[in-house]
């Protein structure tokens, strides 16, 4: 039983709801939405992803004979539960917001309409593959727009919660705007450029740096990287120069340096230095260690001249920001709008279309949430993304990153600068307050 394929991957109440649902016919059509409730502090925008990773899991979705085996074993469901669970194939529509596309808090990433029995079932993966890859994507680009024109890969694997995590984090990052990773399996999988250099290691266990350098060199002859704060970064820097030409005369070019630790931008500048001044203007400076996107805007208001930058941890963990407020809620069932009135946790019942309308420069100017039969001025974002289970079409990594820098470049000013306490507006309209209060009627003569 793999987590990423198994249907077991799921909380116990999904199950145990499900098997209350069919004990007393409950299988009317019902409408959830995934949403996020409220942006973290520091996050002024959010950036959809991980669609396409839900809609493999839903047209996937399968309970095999071994699992089945063991939820018998456990005791707790019956064997109307486990015949359905036998049979069990997602046959609803999904709507969504396009990955790669800006989005704020309680616009619905996602809608499933399905019989209860499915629409419920598959909540909590979809949380979890929807919750993660946007988390990632939307620190991704921040560091994107924090760093224009500058290499960024994704370094986090290794610091990663789980080697799924790693994976998502490449493709969230790459969605976002970063253009490589150092994740071999996301190379595989989703066809992103996969990048990396060589680590301190394979220059100690050389009893000469200059020949370790060298030997990789001959070793990796394409786009050649070579880190050189082992033991002494200008040291090394002076190596990669007298090493060059030699190299060079058999057809081989050094691409770039890394450095990895010290004080990135003074050594940045002395490393540039050492390079200009040996003939290797065309060498590019790479930089990892702690990067975030504070320490990218400040490098950029320093003016270091670094070219790339290798981010782990701040990236796949998020550090300032681990998690979002979301959530998948039921709005509406057997054709009833339905809303949750918890305290601080209230939503908005219906199925719901989000209307974007732009400034005269092409800049977000401010969204509006209503019912999806509703009209509004602007651009609709909420579109149809499968029917009766099957996907109706598929989109490119590419074409998704592509509306990424898109949106991105059409954010407001503020937000696109980083800045603190901007709120980008999003209005409610009327239609949705009514549907609001009719909902509330509705429970009020059945509560």
């Amino acid at each position: 039983m793999t987590p990423s394929t198994s249907p077991l991957t799921t909380d116990l109440y999904e199950l145990n709801m499900v098997q209350a649902y069919l004990d007393r016919g409950e299988d009317k059509e019902a409408v959830f939405e995934f949403f996020v409730r409220k942006l973290p502090a520091r996050r002024g925008f959010l950036l959809a992803a991980g669609l396409a990773d839900v809609l493999d899991y839903l047209e996937t979705i399968r309970f095999s004979a071994e699992e089945l085996a063991w939820l018998k074993g456990t005791g707790r469901f019956r064997d109307n539960l486990l015949d359905y669970l036998a049979g069990f194939r997602f046959t609803g529509d999904v709507h969504a917001i396009p990955e790669g596309t800006v989005c704020f808090p309680n616009e619905p990433l996602i809608r499933i309409v399905a019989p209860l029995p499915q629409a419920q079932l598959i909540e909590t993966r979809i949380i979890n593959i929807m919750h993660f890859q946007t988390l990632i994507a939307s620190k991704a680009a921040r560091m994107v727009l924090a760093a224009p024109g500058k290499i960024l890969s994704d370094f986090g694997l290794r610091s990663a919660h789980g080697a799924e995590a790693g994976l998502f984090s490449a493709r969230a990052s790459y969605i976002a705007g970063f253009s490589s990773a150092a994740n071999v399996l996301a190379g595989a999988k989703y066809g992103i450029p996969v990048a990396g250099t060589m680590a301190h290691s394979y220059v100690q266990i050389h009893d000469n740096e200059a020949q370790a350098f060298e030997d990789f060199a001959r070793t990796r002859p394409e786009g050649v990287i070579l880190l050189i704060d082992t033991y002494d970064t200008e040291a090394g820097a002076r190596k990669v120069v007298a090493l060059a030409p030699r190299l060079k005369a058999d057809g081989i070019a050094i691409r770039g340096v890394r450095i990895d630790s010290g004080d990135l931008i003074a050594m940045s500048r002395k490393v540039r230095a050492i390079l200009d001044e040996g003939g290797l203007r065309e060498v590019i400076i790479l930089v990892s260690g702690g990067i975030n996107e504070d320490v990218l805007q400040t490098m950029k208001a320093e003016k270091a001249p670094i070219d790339g930058f290798g981010i782990g941890v701040n990236l796949d963990s998020s550090i300032d920001a681990p998690s979002l407020d979301c959530a998948y809620k039921l709005q509406e069932y057997a054709g009833v709008p339905r809303r949750k009135r918890s305290e601080g946790k209230a939503t908005w019942p219906g199925r719901k279309q989000v209307w974007r309308q732009y400034d005269t420069n092409g800049r977000m100017a401010g969204d509006v949430l209503s019912v999806e039969s509703d009209t509004q001025k602007g651009e609709t974002l909420v579109v149809p993304i499968m029917r009766g289970g099957k996907r109706l079409a598929a989109e490119s990594l590419d074409d998704i990153r592509a509306r990424a820098a898109r949106d991105l470049a059409r954010l407001p000013e503020p937000l696109r600068q980083l800045e603190q306490g901007v709120v980008y507006p999003v209005k409610v309209a009327d239609t949705l307050v009514a549907l609001a209060q009719e909902a509330d009627r509705f429970t009020a003569r059945h509560y």
